[in-house]
C-alpha cells in the first residue's frame, strides 16, 4: 500500500525554491481510493485505542484529520496561524530557517486527559509540529501520538519530536 500511495505523490523539482524536492499531494488527494487508502493507513495503528480528539494543524492537516476523526467517532481541533481562529486563543511561537511563527488553539478546545492524535499531512523540521504538541500539554491533552502521511527523513524533524510516538506512512529520503 505505501508503494501504491507513494506513486500517487507528485514530485516537483526546486520548488518553491532551488534545490528543493517538493512532494505535492494534490495528486494523492484527488484520487478517491488514494485519499481513503491514506487515511486508513493512518488511523490503523490507533483504532482500538481511546482517542477523544484529533488535533490538526492548518491546513492540509484538516483535510486528513477531519477524515480521521469521522471514521474515529471523536472531535476535531484545528490548529491555526495566528489571528485565524474567532475565541480566545494560547499561541506558541517555533523557529523557521529565517525568523519564526506561531500556531493557536481555541484555549476551550481540550479538556485535561484527553487522548489526543495530532495529525498533519507532512513531517519535514518538526517545528510546527512541536508547537502544537507544545499547545496541547498547556491544555492539558495526553498526545498518543503525531501522525503524518509523509516524511522527509533527510530534514530529521523526528529528532525535535523525540519524547513524542510518530506514526507516518510513507518516508522519503
Amino acid at each position: 500500500m505505501e508503494e501504491h500511495l507513494r506513486q500517487l505523490i507528485r514530485s516537483i523539482p526546486d520548488f518553491p525554491k532551488e534545490g528543493i524536492l517538493f512532494r505535492d499531494i494534490t495528486t494523492l488527494l484527488k484520487d478517491a481510493e488514494g485519499f481513503r487508502m491514506a487515511v486508513e493507513a493512518m488511523i490503523a495503528p490507533y483504532k482500538d485505542k481511546k482517542i477523544d480528539k484529533i488535533v490538526c494543524v492548518e491546513a492540509r492537516g484538516f483535510l486528513f484529520g477531519g477524515a480521521m476523526g469521522y471514521l474515529m467517532g471523536c472531535g476535531v481541533v484545528p490548529v491555526r496561524k495566528p489571528g485565524k481562529l474567532p475565541y480566545d486563543t494560547e499561541k506558541q511561537a517555533y523557529t523557521l530557517e529565517y525568523g519564526t511563527a506561531s500556531v493557536e488553539i481555541h484555549k476551550d478546545a481540550l479538556k485535561p486527559g484527553e487522548h489526543v492524535l495530532i495529525v498533519d499531512d507532512l513531517l519535514a523540521t518538526g517545528g510546527t509540529a512541536k508547537a502544537t504538541a507544545e499547545l496541547v500539554e498547556r491544555l492539558g491533552g495526553e498526545i498518543l501520538s503525531i501522525v503524518f502521511l509523509v516524511e522527509l527523513l533527510g530534514l530529521e524533524g523526528r529528532k525535535l519530536l523525540d519524547k513524542y510516538d510518530v506514526f507516518s506512512v510513507i518516508t522519503y529520503e
